[in-house]
């Protein structure tokens, strides 16, 4: 096992212990998810810096205007997470299972589109199949059974429409992120998780699934 499996198999192990705490503590969710959305943004911030390099006044223009775009975005989502539903155990729920669907449907798309392959799904990202995505939703699917409990008040079909929909967001999130990283001429967004990148990384299609989990759980 070479040394940068190794790194990304104990990276994982972290995420996947964290994401355990944020389930069963209430402030560690909130704190862990404040601290990660600051850091992403830092990492996007570094990204519109490598892509908006030259100083006319029309570059700085949009320079400015994605940077603040950006963190209006990510101050949104802290609000809604924070102010209103602090100790709403059905809210905590609902986030605990954005993020779920989101991981479950990078690693479908991962282990499905290298195993099948098949016809690229955009020139945004060359390695997204259609295999793959198909492997995003499906995966997805397999939190449904374990989940449902908590969603009783809608129907099953309902759920699952939902959780195809929250899938369909992070897999958007993903090709923007991927398109953002391409358009500034890198690989990852830093180097703070060995073996993954950075957390913008990680969390690139969780950015779009939270909101929307969000959105849907509550209309």
């Amino acid at each position: 096992m070479n040394s940068k499996i190794q790194k990304r198999i104990i990276t994982s192990i972290f995420l996947l212990s964290l994401l355990t705490l944020m389930f069963f503590y209430n402030f560690i969710l909130i704190i862990s998810l404040i601290i990660i959305g600051i850091i992403s943004w830092i990492e996007f911030y570094a990204l519109i810096s490598k892509i908006f390099l030259k100083k006319d006044p029309k570059t700085i223009i949009l320079k400015f205007f994605y940077k603040f775009v950006s963190l209006l975005y990510l101050s949104i989502l802290i609000y809604l997470i924070i102010v209103p539903k602090i100790n709403d155990q059905y809210f905590e729920i609902v986030v605990i299972y954005s993020i779920l669907i989101s991981v479950m449907s990078d690693i479908g798309g991962l282990i499905i589109g290298k195993t099948f392959k098949g016809k690229k799904l955009t020139k945004i990202s060359p390695n997204k199949t259609i295999s793959g995505s198909i492997g995003s939703f499906l995966f997805s699917l397999v939190l449904s059974t374990f989940f449902y409990q908590y969603f009783i008040k809608y129907d099953f079909v309902t759920f699952i429409l939902f959780t195809l929909f929250i899938s369909l967001a992070s897999q958007v999130g993903d090709l923007l992120i991927s398109l953002i990283k391409r358009k500034a001429k890198v690989k990852d967004t830093s180097d703070l998780l060995p073996g993954h990148g950075g957390f913008l990384d990680r969390i690139d299609g969780i950015l779009i699934a939270l909101p929307i989990g969000l959105f849907v759980f509550n209309i």
